[in-house]
Order: C-alpha cells, then structure tokens, then sequence
C-alpha cells in the first residue's frame, strides 16, 4: 500500500492532488483541519514487491538507540521515516494565525525558554514585525537581564506583566515551573488567566523518554497546546522529545545557540535528519 500525507487550502483542492499522484482509487484514511486548511492522508493499494525489490527497514535500530519507546517505534517502521513521522506526529508551527494570541513559553527550569523567547523575537524582528516581549520570570537571578540583553540588540523594550500592552505579536518567558507542585500548578493557572495568552510548552531533547512524556503529559493537562524542542545540536537521544510529541504537536526546533538562525519550523524531514545523524553521535 502507498500512503501520502497532503496539504491544501481545503478538501476540494486536496482531493484534486490525491487523484492527480494516486489516481481515481485511492481511499481517504485521515483528514483534519490545520491552520490555513487540511491536511489529508491517502493511500492506494500496490502490488507487493518481490522480496529482492522490498525496501529495507533501516530505521529501527537508529530508533531504538534514540531511546524511542518500543511500541512508537514500531509505529514508525511503516514506511519512510519522514511519512511515519507525518503520520505519527502533528506538526503546527508558529505562524502568522499562532501570533494572533499572546504566546506563553513554559515549561522546568533549564528548559530553554528564555533562549527560545530570544530566538522568536529575533525572527520576528527580522520580518519587520517586532514584538512585545515580556518576562514573567521573577523568580531566577538575572532573568530580567538575560532576557534585556536580546531585546535591546533588536531595539525592542522588555516589558514586565505590569507593564504590558494588549498588542500582538506577543512573546512572554516564564520561570521554570514544576509541573507536579500544587504551588507552581497554580501559579501557572493565573498567569494563563491573566495574559489569556496560548501557552508553548518547552522541552529540552536527550532527557529520559518516560520522564519526557510524563512533562508533556502534565503541561498539556495544564494548558499547554503545542511544543519546542530546544538542544537539537547537542541532544545525542531524540527518544524523549518522540514520546512528548504523542502528547502535544511539534512546533519548533531549537537547533544552535545563534539567535537569529537558532530557531526554525519543526517538520517530518528536519526530524527524520536529525534522528538519522546519530550514527555520527556516538562517543568514540
């Protein structure tokens, strides 16, 4: 069987793609709607190939040594890992309809988020369309600094939640937050309810899968709508940000400590690239 993930401005036009490559026979297996459209998947049944002709699984073994818990892994032995991973995981990035809503990045300490807020601002920036950015972070010694040191190099003024606007794009950074704390559970339901922004959950790569996908799993109950994964560039093990992803869409990468070009789009082939390097990672 072929199976082909496709995007469209909407079902007319993807149907209009399915016939043209698969032909009058193909099935609709999934649909749903995504920002700016549809995303489709089809399949067409194929005669199986002679043993000799058959494509070769070459990703299992890659998979588990990220770490990948066993029964995702077999998920994505379906087919070429960039078509299981579209499969497999939701891919939303931020984008012009995600800016519309203030956007709250949190996530436990360490995590990258001020790092990640830097990198969005300096984006956006870039794109001629500066945003606010705010720091929520009273909590860690030279938070406010940290983050001042990026605005200022944009010209941007880092504003604090009593001093914010109601403007958008808007970026806020928020101390690190132990999902599992009553006391910190509810300091993130207020700042929820007070900014009304969406809020970006972000996880760094390399950490235990099964604690990785207890994070997301909590975050996501607490509001959490999509998620970024930081430490690509020195992450040796994706297995955790996999399991994460079962919880919550890929939005981001975070893949170099440079601030303009650190932070782009996850998608299928960026992450398939970047579990397929790790032959190279391994410690001589």
């Amino acid at each position: 069987m072929r199976i082909k993930l496709y995007t469209a401005a909407g079902m007319p036009q993807a149907m209009t793609m399915i016939r043209a490559e698969l032909g009058a026979d193909a099935v609709i297996l999934n649909s749903r709607r995504i920002a700016g459209g549809v995303e489709v998947t089809a399949a067409r049944d194929e005669p199986d190939l002679p043993a000799p002709l058959q494509r070769q699984d070459t990703s299992s073994c890659s998979l588990l040594a990220h770490g990948t818990p066993e029964p995702l892994a077999a998920r994505l032995r379906a087919g070429p890992l960039p078509f299981a991973l579209a499969v497999a995981f939701r891919f939303q990035p931020i984008d012009t309809a995600t800016l519309r809503h203030p956007l709250l990045f949190i996530g436990s300490p360490g995590a990258g988020k001020t790092l990640t807020v830097a990198r969005l601002a300096t984006r956006l920036a870039m794109a001629k369309t500066p945003p606010d950015v705010i720091t929520a972070d009273t909590r860690r010694t030279g938070a406010y600094e940290q983050l001042a040191a990026y605005t200022d190099l944009l010209g941007l003024k880092l504003r604090t939640l009593a001093d914010a606007r109601t403007s958008t794009p808007t970026l806020i950074d928020t101390p690190g937050l132990d999902p599992f704390d009553q006391a910190d559970r509810a300091e993130l339901a207020t700042l929820i309810r007070h900014t009304g922004a969406l809020p970006i959950f972000v996880l760094p790569a390399g950490l235990d899968p099964a604690e990785s996908l207890d994070l997301a799993a909590a975050f996501a109950a607490l509001g959490a709508a999509r998620l970024i994964a930081t430490r690509l560039d020195i992450a040796r093990r994706l297995g955790g940000i996999l399991a994460a992803a079962t919880r919550l869409p890929f939005a981001e990468a975070g893949i170099s400590p440079a601030a303009p070009s650190g932070l782009v789009p996850m998608t299928p082939e960026r992450l398939a690239q970047g579990l397929a390097r790790w032959p190279d990672r391994r410690a001589s």
